[in-house]
């Protein structure tokens, strides 16, 4: 069963290092398109308008809400398999284990946070959240193209740190930027995920079932004023880690099944829908000038790194946790730049995280911007260390 476990690990990883590839070229397509003549059709149909049913069971949602909200589920839902996976049978699962990437991420969440809120929180505080994030797919794809300039300990430790970084922002998303919330609704969710818990219980094993469930999940979180995305999370965190048949277990088999939906379907739908920022003379200005911009800059490039690196070290000195094997403080610094590459869950924040679309726009830029610049320090450092 070890061998099957560091199998599905490499799985993970492999569809992690050649969906990044797809990501940035559907990044890069939604930016192309943005600027071209095209682009009112680009932008007029995200915002094409989709109502479904009436009074208390209604839904109203825009094309690039879909995306956000409903095709985005199945990404969260993986990332919660890939949780439970490492909290069980993984890197997080003792505290030995996950000790020294649990005070890295702490680190590298809370020093960009700071960051951004030393920069811009007298501006626009709700931002704080948007440098916190790792984009697991690209950051750990990255460290796969170093090659052997990155040791094959620290892609263990930076996935550990980003899965970690992932209930961060997943809690942050939950607790933070959620609408107020709607009490009937939240006791709705309750029932659904007691009902979950009793079919587990009672030995139900039908694929469809969990399928009702699950999207009645979503709809409650969506009425309640949560955001519905977490109702992946919830059921990626209820699958059960036991044998599925005598080679691997039901996470395993259900990563291997969706995984690859995910990293080369889903993110890159959600890339191309999100990254579609019309770049001007006037829009370079403005985001050279926003205090915004320059507190998601900073806290991705540099709070990243700096905080993953000094809480990495200080833990290792206090004789904590220990170092991954084989690293120094420039390679932790090197996975630290690695981790500063936001992009996919920092682009989902900052649309949670303004009202305000050009300030949006900006920070979406910012993001893209800082990602491309801590690739290349990372790839840098590496090549340094």
């Amino acid at each position: 069963m070890m061998a099957k476990r560091k199998s599905a690990l490499r799985d993970f990883l492999d569809n992690e290092s050649s969906s990044g590839i797809v990501i940035l070229v559907a990044a890069a397509l939604g930016l192309l398109v943005a600027n071209s003549p095209i682009s009112t059709t680009y932008f007029e149909t995200l915002d094409i308008q989709i109502d479904l049913g009436q009074g208390a069971l209604s839904l109203s949602l825009t094309v690039q809400k879909v995306i956000n909200y409903v095709l985005m589920t199945l990404f969260f839902f993986v990332v919660g398999l890939e949780i439970k996976r490492e909290l069980t049978s993984g890197h997080l699962a003792s505290v030995k284990k996950a000790l020294m990437p649990f005070i890295a991420a702490v680190g590298g969440m809370a020093v960009p946070a700071l960051i951004y809120l030393a920069i811009a929180g007298r501006t626009d505080a709700g931002g704080w959240g948007v440098p916190v994030a790792t984009d697991i797919a690209l950051a750990v794809g990255l460290l796969a193209m170093i090659g052997t300039s990155a040791p094959e300990s620290l892609r263990s430790f930076l996935l550990a740190l980003a899965v970690i970084d992932d209930i961060g922002a997943i809690l942050i998303i939950a607790f933070v930027y959620s609408a107020g919330v709607a009490y009937s609704w939240l006791l709705a969710s309750t029932i659904v995920i007691l009902w979950i818990l009793f079919l587990k219980k009672v030995g139900v094993l039908s694929t469809t079932v969990y399928f009702v469930a699950g999207a009645l999940l979503w709809f409650a979180l969506y009425k309640t004023g949560v955001h519905p995305t977490l109702a992946g999370v919830i059921l990626g965190l209820l699958t059960p880690n036991i044998p599925r048949d005598e080679s691997v277990t039901v996470i395993e088999w259900l990563e291997h099944k969706l995984h690859p939906m995910s990293s080369f379907i889903v993110v890159p739908i959600f890339a191309f829908a999100n990254t579609g920022v019309k770049i001007t003379s006037d829009t370079i200005e403005t985001a050279l000038s926003s205090v915004v911009a320059w507190g998601i800059f900073f806290g991705l490039v540099v709070g990243k790194p700096v905080g993953i690196l000094v809480s990495s070290v200080a833990a290792d000195r206090l004789k904590v946790a220990d170092l991954p094997t084989g690293a120094n403080k420039r390679l932790i610094a090197a996975t630290g730049s690695a981790a500063g590459i936001g992009f996919t869950v920092s682009i989902f924040i900052a649309h949670l995280a303004f009202d305000n679309r050009q300030t949006e726009e900006i920070a979406i830029l910012a993001i893209i911007v800082a990602s491309i610049v801590s690739a290349l320090i990372s790839v840098f450092a590496f090549k340094k260390a």
